[in-house]
């Protein structure tokens, strides 16, 4: 009762990377909440799913195990979800801000009359003063996001609704192992008392899962243009340092918006979150939403005609110069060193 919870996706035979990040998030906010974390997973083949999820500290897994609940649908994970969370009262629950869990969240949130929080970029714990009733709230879920198109930083908590839920992108939360010989519990509960025919209304027929065309959340190096680039021409010159670097080519919002380069290379806190090694930001300005996206990574150099530009407060490097000009150079001195 009042643990907290995450929802795990569970594709094929592993759960998803997205799930394992908000586990580790959640064991940390368990720890501080001096609560369980469990887990739920929904889906078909789950006997193995257990020494997935327990190395990341999940007390308690509950598990709804049936060919009919996989690919997933909306009506019946709904229905089990929401059964669930009420007979469990936890006073969190967070989901991946997926396809799957932009579908499920509202529809849980909405019938538990709970609220919701997407794509949050930081989840901690605090105190919250409603001035006005003259009441203390402790222990809430502080749940972080760019808010009004990226100009500030919004703190929501949820004082009187439970569960306090939120959704998280992939690779906003880093994925780290607790203990791999931690135990926990599975429970294995009959999926009939939770769903009921007329939830299996819509079937699947035949489904594509499209793969990514890249690597660029994996990608060690990561070569960024932004609107600065100027023109999708111009984007060809990043393609080309990325391959004599072997890394991977993104974007920012602005960039996208212009035509400049492919949405699903978008970096930014509505686009990808990337941890690379070495992150090469060409004509970016560094608006916060875009920052998001890529703060965590370990060397940071900017490239920017404007010395003033926000990122350049946050790169390890700064390089003072139109990209035309800086680009072009740095191809031609690393096809030279490379030989």
């Amino acid at each position: 009762m009042n643990n907290v919870f995450v929802y795990c996706e569970f594709e094929g035979k592993a759960v998803a990377e997205v799930s394992l990040e908000l586990l580790t998030k959640g064991r940390t906010l368990a720890n501080k909440l001096n609560c369980k974390l469990e887990a739920v997973v929904i889906g078909s083949g789950l006997d193995e799913v257990g020494k997935q999820v327990f190395p990341y500290g999940v007390d308690v897994l509950h598990t709804f195990d049936d060919k009919r609940l996989f690919p997933y649908t909306s009506l019946p994970h709904a229905a089990i979800i929401i059964k669930l969370f009420k007979e469990e009262k936890p006073q969190v629950c967070l989901m991946g801000a997926t396809v799957i869990g932009r579908d499920l969240g509202p529809r849980v949130s909405s019938s538990l009359h709970s609220g919701l929080t997407a794509d949050c970029t930081q989840l901690e714990i605090g105190s919250h003063e409603d001035k006005k009733a003259g009441k203390v709230y402790e222990n809430l879920l502080y749940q972080i996001r760019p808010a009004f198109g990226g100009n500030i930083v919004a703190t929501i908590v949820n004082p009187e609704h439970r569960p306090q839920m939120a959704t998280v992108r992939e690779g906003v939360m880093k994925k780290e192992i607790l203990d791999p010989a931690y135990k926990g519990e599975t429970i294995r509960h009959n999926v009939n008392d939770y769903v009921s025919d007329t939830d299996f209304v819509v079937s699947v027929i035949e489904r594509h899962v499209e793969k990514a065309k890249h690597n660029l959340k994996g990608s060690p190096i990561v070569i960024a243009g932004g609107y600065g680039m100027g023109s999708k021409e111009n984007f060809d010159m990043l393609y080309e340092l990325a391959k004599e670097l072997h890394g991977e080519v993104g974007a920012s919002r602005a960039a996208v918006d212009a035509g400049f380069c492919e949405h699903d290379r978008q970096i930014g806190q509505t686009g990808l979150t990337v941890h690379p090694k070495l992150y090469i930001a060409c004509g970016i300005s560094g608006q916060i939403q875009h920052i998001a996206g890529m703060q965590d990574a370990g060397i940071i150099i900017s490239i920017n005609n404007d010395p003033n530009a926000p990122i350049n407060a946050i790169a390890d490097y700064v390089i003072n110069g139109n990209v035309e000009e800086v680009v072009p150079k740095m191809i031609k001195s690393y096809k030279k060193n490379s030989k």
